[in-house]
């Protein structure tokens, strides 16, 4: 698994909505509507990092905000295997 370019990166990120590069990661910010849907995504992101064993930051924040930050840290950047994991949390935040 080798470190995606800045090009590359940013042209994945056109095919997922709302994410975005910055200092070798990616990351979204995501809402919702109170604090339990926010620590029931937390929660359905991280059996999905366990099963796919690429784990990502995740922050709670002012009661309703997820923030979700993702690299590959053996490899210090992104890599593809961020792109995976960002598309599957995306199917996630569509249940």
């Amino acid at each position: 698994m080798e470190l995606l370019t800045e090009n590359l990166i940013n042209e994945k990120l056109k095919e997922i909505k709302g994410w975005f590069y910055q200092a070798k990661h990616i990351e979204k910010e995501f809402l919702f509507k109170d604090f339990s849907s926010a620590l029931s995504f937390v929660n359905r992101v991280g059996e999905l990092a366990e099963q796919i064993d690429h784990h990502p930051d995740l922050l709670i924040h002012s009661w309703n905000k997820v923030k979700i930050i993702i690299s590959t840290h053996s490899k210090g950047g992104v890599t593809s295997k961020d792109f995976e994991l960002a598309e599957k949390i995306e199917g996630l935040n569509q249940l």
